[in-house]
């Protein structure tokens, strides 16, 4: 089977919320291309849809290796830490991600979650104050993010 119909059967059963057999599919590309930027990305979103971060940990180190200088690698690898409970971990990986990635304003908010969850008022504030004027949507995420309860009441003023 070819690697196209390959990711296009994996994109479909996920559409059809059918997690298991998309990666299924994708177990079956050839190893000379399992490490494709394409193949890997399709991993991962259907790892985290399984919930299965340590998977997902393991495919962000693949992306991380084959593009360093991408953010899905980084801020992907950083959430599935955070759901792992290892919200130090997930810190520690954007602080050391390459400089490009402090364009992204998801970077910021998710940063500001980790910080707030280890209790650092002031910088989980300011990564989300930097979000918010990258991108006003990040706002109205934080009202309702469960990460950000330390930090919600100054968020509102």
């Amino acid at each position: 089977m070819s690697l196209h119909h390959s990711l296009l059967a994996a994109q479909g059963y996920l559409e059809l919320d059918m997690a298991e057999e998309a990666l299924r599919e994708l177990d079956e590309v050839v190893d000379s291309e399992r490490d494709r930027e394409d193949v890997l990305q399709m991993r991962l979103f259907i790892m985290m849809r399984l919930r299965r971060w340590e998977g997902a940990v393991l495919t962000c180190g693949r992306l991380r290796e084959t593009l360093p200088a991408e953010s899905a690698g980084y801020i992907h690898g950083a959430f599935c830490l955070h759901e792992m409970g290892r919200t130090l971990e997930a810190r520690k990986l954007l602080l050391e991600s390459p400089e490009t990635l402090h364009d992204d304003p998801t970077y910021h908010y998710n940063l500001g979650c980790y910080e707030a969850v280890l209790g650092n008022v002031e910088e989980a504030q300011r990564h989300l104050r930097t979000s918010f004027r990258m991108d006003n949507k990040f706002r109205e995420l934080a009202m309702d993010d469960p990460d950000l309860l330390p930090v919600r009441a100054l968020l509102e003023s």
